[in-house]
């Protein structure tokens, strides 16, 4: 009887365990059932609509987020460069390339709370597309870096993970069919401070 016992209470503490600890992770990783990929870039284009997983709405109850519907715009999130390398703050990256059609973008860098990295400087870590320089083929070069460079800037301070994240505002490629034929932008790291 005591053998019994110990095994139920062993069987219900690895269940409570073990499924605590997969939605835990499923609900802190970039990658869910929903996820679409591009490159280095993610996106989940349900997260902020009534067809989204349970998993993604969870996970904007948690963070407190404001998802973005369908018709406003669509959210990528890169937490590694074109390489597969995982993304740092003492880092320099060249993010390369064109951006789909968007009546808006923004672009900036984030720590692990997806939060705008603050630089203690009157600009945050961010670019928006009525400020960058494009070139003849509307294509932009991005220098994310802690010094600042010439052309398109996106300044970087402190260490630790970084994600850049990425969003288009009112957007053909928030429609379940425009994401099929998406190109985006590349990244590149450059070279790291020490």
């Amino acid at each position: 009887m005591l053998k019994t016992a110990f095994l139920t209470l062993l069987t219900l503490a690895i269940a409570i365990v073990g499924g605590a600890g997969s939605v835990w992770y499923l609900l802190d990783s970039r990658q869910g059932v929903d996820a679409y990929r591009i490159g280095p870039w993610t996106a989940f284009p349900d997260i902020g609509t009534a067809e989204a997983d349970p998993y993604s709405a969870a996970r904007v109850a948690r963070e407190g987020i404001l998802a973005l519907g369908r018709a406003e715009g669509l959210s990528f999130v890169a937490e590694r460069d074109s390489a597969g390398g995982e993304l740092r703050r003492e880092c320099a990256y060249a993010i390369d390339g064109g951006f789909p059609t968007a009546r808006f973008w923004t672009l900036y860098g984030a720590d692990a709370s997806l939060d705008v990295i603050r630089t203690g400087k009157e600009r945050p870590a961010a670019l928006h597309s009525r400020e960058v320089v494009y070139r003849t083929d509307d294509t932009v070069l991005i220098a994310a870096d802690h010094s600042p460079r010439p052309g398109n800037w996106l300044m970087l301070e402190g260490s630790g993970k970084l994600y850049f994240v990425l969003t288009f505002y009112d957007t053909p490629i928030a429609s379940s069919t425009g994401l099929s034929d998406v190109m985006l932008p590349t990244i590149k790291k450059t070279g790291c401070h020490a």
